[in-house]
Formats: structure tokens, C-alpha cells, sequence
């Protein structure tokens, strides 16, 4: 069955079709993908949350989600940062929604708001203002009170949206209702009468498909969007590797996870439903790294997320959706705005007071991080050849063995295929397991067997090959970019290039850039080739200089660290931070690039004039603070460090120096072009 949306994606023509077409798209979906003008499109959506980033960053930061490959903005609306005290709305400066939304129209970047009014996000109460639990309603219900003030919010949105919505020629899209949640959907179908009602008239709407409901929502009422993440830092246990976050790393027909929020959501049982099978395979909560807790300092690789990406795309998905994409910082309030063992709701993870880094491809202050490039060939790869992988179906050749974590017996591949063509996904990859070489590997796809000679798959081999695709018979490169009649491959590292068009075999390709096509009009890149492919400063030349700095206090008596009402160990309070080893930043005039502190300890603050302005749970990455952020009178900062204790009942990765004490390494400027 094809759903019409109306009007859907009409700034997408430049974004991922190469055609005109007119002024006003039939937009469809069925079960596979969405469909514009009769053509298929696989978007990449990427979170950023507005309310998390200084307004004065907006546009920039947008350009560099596009630049990257996004082609969809996803953004939490949070209502406790825009009505934290009972009737009292705030949109200005970075909680100014309307403008956020009109810089998105500016960049040509579609956007779906993730309206609550629960958004969890590791904000204070899930978003959730602390005022509405004094009104004795049950929250996340059909409470007659509870969806009075949900009215009101909605209402106050709409404010935000009216004029910008698809119909409009705006960038709005479509809307999600609450987030994770697991009751009756009843619930979720009041949420939408009420919207309807106050005009919102989007081209469709979603939910999270996960957990799974009580009770299923009607057929097309809203489409379910999925997620997966390589570690979480709401498990409980303070060792490496638990949960089912293994899983993420196998293709398998299963769409939803059953590791992401287990300390909310408890047990999720894996078993496929045919009704979620009668929707297009989206995800809007694919890691695109983690944050931190307390209790569990995770440590993310580029690898992780892409594998990820890859395993979802050999799986079936026509829509990566990452969290976050871009990380914040927890705006001002009345109360600190981060999750802790003792706010009103979620109260399950202590979360750093201001950071939301979460490790992502760009950071919370707009660092291009080693995921961004990683994931940006692929990225690419979906805008335009999206339209050849959407109608593809996926098989699974290992589907007669049974997952098993860390299984290093087989090689982890699939295919998807459409009359004579196909991609062949290979995913030699798991997080922490170590998986080795595969040897003697040949791929039977579309009446191809591919390549030549038997192969070796080496260790944390990540891959898409092409069959019959763009006249490529098949090819151990990967496709990246198609320009102006060009192709352009990917070598993939460690595999040798074999490609093969028609009948002409060519074996051991080197790549050779831009510079000269291998064959006719395809090009050979190397990785880092085609991560910056048609990229604007593609080779920035970065600038460090070492920053003064000087130790004023040694640290005093440190606390006991005690496990909370979530029965993990509690973060350290504003007091204990005056027992925290104390040090001196100078700030100049030319300061005012990105500041990294390279410091061992347990966490660490960073105080302007005493007012908190950064913080950190060390977990073996440096600790970052953008200076532009600063006041035009600051000449000093305050670094406070709470020194290592001995067996502190908390997760560390392997990368975090766990020595008992404190120490400052360096503390470097760092200025882009």
C-alpha cells in the first residue's frame, strides 16, 4: 500500500535528485523507502539540539552537518528549557526555535521536530518541567490535566512553527510524539489529535519503534523510527562490554534494539512483527557516538558508528537517523538542566552539569571529529546512488547460524538486490571482540562471483561492494560519488582493488585521485581521499600553541564516593569540587580558538569569574571548551580537577590512565582557518 504525503521534500531536489521536476512532488512511501517524483531517496538524518548550542553557531554548524552528508535535522524540543518556571515561555536567544528552523530553510535542510512532551535526552525530568509534578497528574498519559498543559506546549511550538511548515514552503516535515514510550497507543494517537487541532499539518508523522506498544498505533498514522548504540552509559555494571549492544553488529531482519535504555525500559524481547514490516525501515537513533556518565566513562571509535551505519543499510534501512550528530552544551536555567539519580524523573545516570559532548561526528563546540570523516564516503554514497539501494532487498546468507557475541567463526555479511544488481555489505567488525582476518572469501550475488581469486577480509574490515551497478560488473572498491558523468570508488584498506567492467578485468588497482581515472571515467581514491571528496578546506591548516597555566592549590580531603538511588556512584556536588586540586588558565586577546586540556583525574570543572562553563567525567579523551564563548573581560579561568581515587566503583575504558591522583598534561589553543 502507497501513502501519499503531500508536498513532501520539495527542497530535496537539489539534496538528492539531479533533475527538475515540478513545483509540486507527489511524494509517496510503501514498505521500502519514501519516493519522490517516482524516484527513491535514502536520507541521512543527523540530531543537533537547538536549545544545546549558542545561537551564534547555528549557521555554521548546520553547514557542517550538511557538508558531511545530512540531509535531514532532527532536534528535540525540551520543555523545561523553554518553560522551566509554569507559564512563563522563553524562545530567545539559543532557545529562539523559529530562527533555528530558519536557518535550516536557509541551508535547504529538512526538519523533523521531536516534539515530547518526554524527550528524555539526559535533560533534567526527560524534558519534562519540575512545576507539572506538583499537579498531581500522571505523567505520559491521558490524564485530562496532563494533556491540558501537553495542549499548552504544543500550542506555544506551533508559535515557533506556523508558516514554516512543509505546506508553507518551510522546512518542517514531520513531528514526533514523546519518545521510548511503551503503553497503550491510545496515548500517542491523543497527542496527534491534538496537534492536528492546532494546525500542525505536516507531511507525516513518527514515533520511536521501541520499545514495543501494548497496543499497536493504526497502520500509517505514524511511522515507526528505529535505533541501535555500540555502549550506553545507563547500564549498571562498571566493566567493559555488558548489555546486548553486540547485536548492533549483525545483519539480521530484526528492526529494533533491545539494549538501548534498559535502566528506563527493563527487558525488550527480540522477535519481529509483521505490522512494523509493512512500514519503510527508518532509524532515528543510530550512535553516532555516546555521552558520559558518572557511573560509566564509555569510549567511542569511529568504527563503531560506521559499522553500524553499514550493518543497518545491509539490513534493510533506507533512513540513518544518528544521535546525536552534532553534542551541546546544557543552556543557563533556573536549575541545572542535566539527568541525576535525584531529579523527579528519569533520575537513573548522573550526567555532567553542562557537556552533552556524546563523542559525536562534529563536537560540542563544532570540532570535526575522526567520525565525521569516517562516516562522510558513506554518507555520499547514499545521496546518490540512494536511488539504486532503496528498492533493493535484503538477504542474509548467515542467517542459518545464530548470533552469538563476539562469534569469530564466520564472516558477517549480507546483500541487497533488485533484478540483476546489488551491493554486497561486509562487516568484519564488533565492538571490543577482537574479530580476526577471514581468508578464502568469494561473494555468488546477482549470477556474479566475485572477486577473481579467493580473498582475505582482514580484521576490522568495514565494506560495500558494487554489483551491476553504474556498469560495474563488481568491484572490491567502494562507491562513493557520482559527478558530472564520473564515478568515483573508495579503496577499501587492506583489500586489494579488483574491478571489473563488462568483459575487461583489472586487478591490484592503485589509486591515483583526482588526478587520472583508473578506467575511462571511474576514479580510484584512498580513504582519506574520498572522506574530504569535494569538500571546502578539505586539508585545514590547524595552528596549536601552548596556553599559560599554573597550579594554585593542591587538592584537599576527598569525599567517599557513595552510590545513589539508582544504586550507582553518585557524581560529586558543588561542595566537593572546594577539595578539587585548583589551577590557573590565562587567557590573552589571540585566545580565541578551541582550548584542549590534556588532564588525568576523576572529572573536572571549568569556572569564568566562578560561574560554571564546562565540565568533564574524564574518561581518557581530552576535556575541550570553545573561548569564543567567553566574555570580552575574562582574562582567567579556573580549572578544578578532582583527583583519581583508589577502586572507584565507576567504568573506565582501557584508554583512561586510572592512577590515584590528579595531574594537568597541557592545556593548548588550537585555532581552524
Amino acid at each position: 500500500m502507497v501513502h501519499r504525503l503531500s508536498a513532501l521534500f520539495l527542497l530535496l531536489s537539489c539534496l538528492f535528485v539531479n533533475h527538475a521536476f515540478a513545483q509540486s512532488p507527489t511524494v509517496t512511501w510503501d514498505s521500502q523507502s519514501l519516493i519522490m517524483d517516482g524516484k527513491r531517496i535514502v536520507p541521512v538524518m543527523g540530531e543537533i539540539h537547538y536549545s544545546r548550542l549558542p545561537e551564534g553557531e547555528w549557521q555554521t554548524e548546520l553547514k557542517k552537518m550538511k557538508d558531511g552528508g545530512v540531509t535531514i535535522i532532527a532536534t528535540y524540543v525540551f520543555w523545561n528549557h523553554i518553560e522551566e518556571t509554569e507559564g512563563v515561555f522563553n524562545w530567545s536567544g539559543q532557545r529562539n526555535l523559529r530562527r533555528f528552523i530558519e536557518l535550516c530553510k536557509e541551508q535547504q535542510l529538512p526538519v523533523v521536530l521531536r516534539l515530547g512532551p518526554f524527550c528524555h535526552g539526559e535533560v533534567r525530568n526527560g524534558g519534562i518541567p519540575d512545576w507539572l509534578f506538583s499537579k498531581g497528574c500522571k505523567m505520559r498519559s491521558e490524564d485530562s490535566t496532563f494533556l491540558f498543559y501537553t495542549e499548552r506546549l504544543y500550542r506555544q511550538i506551533f508559535t515557533q512553527v506556523q508558516g514554516l511548515q512543509w505546506k508553507d514552503g518551510g522546512p518542517v516535515i514531520a513531528c514526533q510524539f514523546d519518545n521510548e514510550y511503551r503503553g497503550h497507543s491510545s496515548y500517542l494517537m491523543s497527542l496527534k489529535k491534538i496537534a492536528l487541532r492546532i494546525g500542525y499539518d505536516l507531511p507525516f508523522f513518527t514515533r520511536t519503534g521501541w520499545p514495543e506498544l501494548r497496543t499497536p498505533v493504526p497502520y500509517g498514522e505514524m511511522i515507526p523510527l528505529y535505533g541501535d548504540y555500540a555502549d550506553g552509559f545507563w547500564d549498571k555494571e562498571v566493566k567493559e562490554g555488558v548489555g546486548n549492544y553486540w547485536k548492533a553488529f549483525h545483519f539480521k531482519a530484526f528492526r529494533s534494539s533491545t539494549a538501548i535504555g534498559t535502566d528506563l525500559l527493563g527487558k525488550q524481547e527480540e522477535h519481529i512483527s509483521k505490522s512494523d514490516h509493512d512500514y519503510p525501515y527508518f532509524t532515528c537513533e543510530l550512535g553516532g557516538g555516546m555521552v558520559t556518565s558518572y557511573h560509566r566513562r564509555v569510549y567511542m571509535y569511529p568504527i563503531d558508528a560506521l559499522s553500524m551505519a553499514v550493518v543497518k543499510l545491509g539490513s534493510g534501512s533506507n533512513l540513518l537517523g544518528y544521535y546525536m550528530y552534532h553534542g551541546g552544551t546544557n543552556p543557563e536555567g533556573n536549575t541545572t538542566l542535566n539527568e541525576t539519580q535525584h531529579t523527579l524523573g528519569t533520575a537513573n545516570n548522573d550526567l555532567p552539569v553542562k557537556s552533552y559532548e556524546f563523542q559525536a561526528p562534529l563536537g560540542e563546540f563544532g570540532q570535526l571529529n575522526p567520525t565525521y570523516y569516517t562516516l562522510r564516503p558513506l554518507h555520499l554514497f547514499m545521496q546518490d546512488f540512494g536511488e539504486t539501494l532503496a528498492p533493493m532487498n535484503a538477504s542474509f546468507p548467515c542467517a542459518d547460524k545464530e548470533s552469538v557475541k563476539h562469534d569469530d567463526s564466520y564472516l558477517r555479511w549480507s546483500y541487497r538486490s533488485s533484478a540483476q544488481s546489488g551491493f554486497v555489505f561486509v562487516n568484519n567488525y564488533e565492538r571490543f571482540a577482537n574479530l580476526t582476518a577471514k581468508k578464502n572469501i568469494q561473494f555468488d550475488v546477482c549470477g556474479i562471483r566475485f572477486p577473481s581469486k579467493p580473498m582475505t577480509i582482514p580484521a576490522s574490515c568495514v565494506a560495500i561492494f558494487p554489483v551491476n551497478v553504474e556498469g560495474i560488473t563488481y568491484s572490491t572498491a567502494q562507491l562513493v560519488r557520482k559527478r558530472n558523468g564520473n564515478i568515483y570508488l573508495m579503496q577499501v584498506k587492506g583489500v586489494p582493488t579488483e574491478l571489473k567492467v563488462g568483459n575487461r578485468l583489472m586487478k591490484n588497482l592503485k589509486p591515483k585521485g583526482l588526478a587520472k581515472p583508473i578506467y575511462k571515467n571511474i576514479y580510484l581514491l584512498n580513504e582519506e581521499e574520498a572522506q574530504r571528496l569535494f569538500l571546502e578546506n578539505h586539508s585545514p591548516n590547524v595552528q596549536q600553541s601552548e596556553m599559560s597555566w599554573k597550579k594554585l592549590k593542591e587538592a584537599g580531603t576527598q569525599r567517599q564516593i557513595v552510590k545513589g538511588p539508582a544504586k550507582v556512584a553518585e557524581a560529586p556536588t558543588d561542595d566537593d569540587y572546594r577539595q578539587a586540586a585548583v589551577y590557573q588558565i590565562d587567557i590573552t586577546a589571540d585566545d580565541k580558538g578551541l582550548m584542549e586540556i590534556q588532564y588525568q583525574g576523576d572529572c573536572a570543572r571549568l569556572y569564568a569569574g566562578g560561574k560554571l562553563v564546562a565540565d568533564n567525567f574524564y574518561n581518557g579523551k581530552n576535556f575541550y571548551y570553545g573561548l569564543w564563548r567567553l566574555p570580552k573581560d575574562v582574562h582567567t579561568l579556573e580549572l578544578r580537577i578532582l583527583p583519581m581515587q583508589a577502586n572507584e566503583p565507576v567504568y573506565f575504558p582501557k584508554e583512561a590512565d586510572t592512577s590515584v591522583g590528579e595531574r594537568v598534561v597541557a592545556i593548548k589553543h588550537i585555532v581552524y582557518p
